[in-house]
C-alpha cells in the first residue's frame, strides 16, 4: 500500500502557545486546527503548509508518550505522518515487510482520521504514523 503524501511533521514542544506564536511571527504559519486528544494525552495545533501540516504537540498529562519524549529527548521532531488510502492495508503491508507496529490495529486519530504508528526501530530511527483521512 503506497504512501499518498506527507500528512504532517510532528514537533513536540513544552509551551504550545509560545510555539504557535513563534511559527506565526517568524514563518507566517497559521493554525488550521486545534484539538485535545485525551486518549493520547496531548494538545495539538496544526499549522498549514500547502496540503500538509506542521503538528505542534504538547502533553496534557505527565504519563503521555509526548511527555516521556520531552523528558528524555527534549523538544524537537517527534514523528512523521504519511497519508494512506487504507490504514488497515498499509499497516498490514508494513508489518508483512518487517515493520514493528505500535498499534496492532488502526485507531481514531485527530481530525476524524484513522491512524496507526510504526516503531522507530524499524523506521530507521523515525516514528512513523500512517494517516487515513
Amino acid at each position: 500500500m503506497p504512501l499518498r503524501e506527507l500528512d504532517h511533521v510532528a514537533v513536540a514542544v513544552r509551551d504550545l502557545e509560545a510555539a504557535v506564536a513563534w511559527y506565526g511571527e517568524a514563518l507566517g504559519a497559521e493554525v488550521a486546527h486545534r484539538e485535545v486528544v485525551e486518549r493520547d494525552g496531548v494538545e495539538e495545533a496544526l499549522l498549514s503548509v500547502a496540503d500538509s501540516y506542521v503538528q505542534l504537540l504538547t502533553p496534557t498529562r505527565d504519563d503521555s508518550p509526548v511527555a516521556r519524549f520531552l523528558e528524555s529527548r527534549g523538544e524537537g521532531l517527534h514523528h512523521v505522518g504519511y497519508r494512506v488510502d487504507d490504514c488497515v492495508a498499509a499497516l498490514a503491508a508494513a508489518v508483512a515487510a518487517g515493520a514493528r507496529a505500535i498499534d496492532a490495529i488502526p485507531r481514531p486519530g485527530s481530525r476524524g482520521t484513522t491512524v496507526a504508528f510504526l516503531h522507530p526501530s524499524t523506521g530507521f530511527g523515525t516514528l512513523i504514523e500512517l494517516v487515513q483521512p
